[in-house]
C-alpha cells in the first residue's frame, strides 16, 4: 500500500538522499507543494540534475553556473585569421579580432538580423591597409546601400548596429577607418570572355545576351570602375552580283579609362555607353547572300548602337544599294550609279560609299562594275573592261591584337579579272574571260570582319557565276572590371 503523507516531523532534516529512493528520482508528480532546503541534502540540487542545464542569452548558450558579462559590450571571439580562403560568418552579440597578415580577408554578416544586433571588428595585426578586409553584406544593405563593406585602413576597429531592412546595418563606432565602402567594378556575363590586365573583352560572333549583374560606381568615394563600356558593332556584309558588296556599318568607342591603352580604328568616337545591371540583347548581323537572289547585309545592335548592313552589289543594269557601306553600281545606263554608305546617317560615319560602274561604250569596252565601298574608304569605280577595288576596311586592336574589319567586296569582271576586295575581309570579284563559259564565282567576305561580298566574273556571252555572300558582323564589349 502506498504511503501518501508523513507526518510534519516524520523526516529528518537532510536525510533524503538517493539511497532512500527506490529508483534514485523523485518525479515532478510525486511532489505536491514546495520542498524547501531544509528538506534537501546539502541544502541544493546540482545543475547536472536539472533538465535544462543552460540559458541562452543574446543568442549564445550558456551553461547554469557560470559567469558572464551582459550589456552593451560584445564577446569577443578568439583570434580569426581570414586569407580569403575562407569566409567567417559573423554573429550578433560578438566581437572579432581579424588577423589577415598573409592576405586580403573576408567576413560576411548574419543571414538573418534584428534590430540592436551589435557586432564588432577589430584589426587585430594592423595589416587592413595592405591586406583589405571585405565585409560581405549576405543579403542586407549596409549604410542603406546593397554593397559590401570594406576595411583598408591599419589598426582600424568598427561596431556595426543592425536598424532595419532599409538602412540595413550602420556603423556606429569608427576608430582609425577611411572609406568604408567597397569600390564596384563592372560585372558581366555573355559571349567569349577575355581578361588582360585589368580589362576583359566580350566577344559575341553570333546573337546572345549582354548580362550585367553590376556597373562600376566610378562616381562615388572609393572609385572602382566606370559604368561604361566601350564597343565594337560591325554589321554584316552585303551580297554581289556584278557590283562589289558593300561593308557592314563600323562604329567603335574608345575611352582609356573605360577600356585601356590600345589602337582604336580612326572611326572610334570616344564617348562609350552608360550600362546598368541589366540584360542587354546582342543581334549580330548576318551577311546578305550573293547572285542570284543577292540581298543586302543585316544589321548588328549592342543597346542604343546599330550598325547598319552593306548594301547588295547589284546585277546588269541595277545600281548599288545603300547601306553602312554602299554596294558598287554595274553598268550600262542607269545601272552606273553607286550605293551610298552611312546609311542612315550617324556621326563618326560607319562606311562609305560604293564605286560607280561604267557604261560600255562599244562591244570591245564593255564597261565595268564598281567595287563595294568599305568602313576606311570609297569603292573603286569601274572602267571599260576594268572593275572597281572594294574600299578598304579599318582595324582595331580592341580584342587586344590589331584586326582589319569591313572591307567592301571587289567587282565582278566582264570579260576581264575581278576586282580585288578590299583589306578587312572584302571578297574578291571572279574574273570573266572571253569565251561561251568558264566564268568564276565571286569570293565570300570573311566572316565576322562585315566584309562584303565579291561580284560574279560574266563572260562576253551573258554567263555569270555565283556572286559572293557578306561576311557575317561582329559585337565587341570592353572595359574595366578591376
Amino acid at each position: 500500500m502506498a504511503i501518501t503523507k508523513l507526518p510534519r516531523n516524520g523526516i529528518a532534516d537532510n536525510s533524503i538522499n538517493a539511497s532512500k529512493i527506490e529508483d534514485g528520482t523523485i518525479a515532478i508528480a510525486e511532489v505536491s507543494g514546495t520542498i524547501s532546503n531544509a528538506k534537501i541534502k546539502d541544502g541544493e540540487i546540482a545543475n547536472a540534475k536539472l533538465s535544462n542545464s543552460t540559458i541562452t542569452v543574446r543568442g549564445t548558450s550558456r551553461a547554469l553556473g557560470t559567469s558572464f558579462t551582459i550589456g552593451v559590450d560584445v564577446d569577443w571571439q578568439s583570434v580569426v585569421v581570414s586569407d580569403g580562403s575562407t569566409v567567417t560568418t559573423m554573429a550578433a552579440g560578438k566581437g572579432y579580432f581579424i588577423n589577415n597578415t598573409s592576405a586580403a580577408g573576408i567576413v560576411k554578416l548574419p543571414t538573418s538580423a534584428s534590430a540592436g544586433d551589435t557586432i564588432k571588428i577589430k584589426d587585430y595585426a594592423g595589416n587592413f591597409g595592405t591586406n583589405v578586409l571585405v565585409i560581405q553584406r549576405n543579403g542586407h544593405n549596409i549604410q542603406g546601400v546593397a554593397n559590401d563593406g570594406q576595411i583598408q585602413t591599419n589598426r582600424a576597429a568598427v561596431s556595426l548596429v543592425y536598424v532595419d531592412s532599409t538602412k540595413g546595418w550602420l556603423y556606429i563606432e569608427e576608430s582609425n577607418v577611411g572609406s568604408l565602402a567597397k569600390p564596384i567594378f563592372t560585372e558581366a556575363t555573355g559571349g567569349t570572355i577575355t581578361d588582360s590586365g585589368d580589362f576583359r573583352t566580350h566577344v559575341f560572333t553570333g546573337d546572345g545576351n549582354f548580362v550585367v549583374t553590376a556597373a562600376g560606381n566610378s562616381s562615388v568615394i572609393p572609385t572602382g570602375g566606370p559604368a561604361v563600356v566601350d564597343y565594337l558593332v560591325v554589321a554584316g556584309g552585303g551580297g554581289s552580283s556584278l557590283g562589289g558588296g558593300g561593308a557592314g556599318g563600323f562604329r567603335e568607342s574608345h575611352s582609356d579609362p573605360v577600356s585601356g591603352p590600345y589602337t582604336a580604328s580612326p572611326l572610334a568616337t570616344p564617348t562609350g555607353l552608360t550600362i546598368s545591371a541589366q540584360t542587354y540583347p546582342i543581334t549580330v548581323g548576318g551577311g546578305g547572300v550573293g547572285h542570284p537572289g543577292q540581298a543586302s547585309g543585316s544589321p548588328s545592335i549592342f543597346s542604343t548602337i546599330t550598325s547598319s548592313g552593306g548594301g547588295k552589289g547589284n546585277w546588269y543594269f541595277c545600281a548599288g544599294t545603300p547601306g553602312g557601306s554602299g554596294g558598287g553600281g554595274a553598268y550600262n545606263g542607269p545601272g552606273t550609279a553607286a550605293g551610298s554608305g552611312n546609311t542612315p546617317p550617324v556621326s563618326p560615319p560607319q562606311g562609305n560609299n560604293g564605286g560607280t560602274g561604267s557604261a560600255a561604250s562599244s562591244p570591245a569596252n564593255a564597261g565595268g562594275a564598281g567595287g563595294g565601298g568599305g568602313a576606311g574608304a570609297a569603292g573603286q569605280n569601274g572602267a571599260n573592261n576594268d572593275p572597281g577595288n572594294g574600299g578598304n576596311g579599318v582595324s582595331t586592336s580592341i580584342t587586344g591584337s590589331s584586326v582589319a574589319r569591313a572591307g567592301g567586296g571587289g567587282a565582278g569582271g566582264f570579260s576581264a579579272p575581278g576586282g580585288s576586295g578590299g583589306s578587312g575581309g572584302g571578297g574578291a570579284g571572279g574574273t570573266g574571260p572571253d569565251g561561251t563559259g568558264g566564268s568564276q564565282a565571286g569570293s565570300n567576305g570573311t566572316a565576322n570582319t562585315g566584309g562584303g561580298g565579291g561580284g560574279s566574273g560574266r563572260d562576253g556571252v551573258g554567263g555569270m557565276a555565283t556572286g559572293g555572300a557578306g561576311g557575317k558582323g561582329v559585337v565587341v564589349i570592353k572595359y574595366k572590371f578591376k
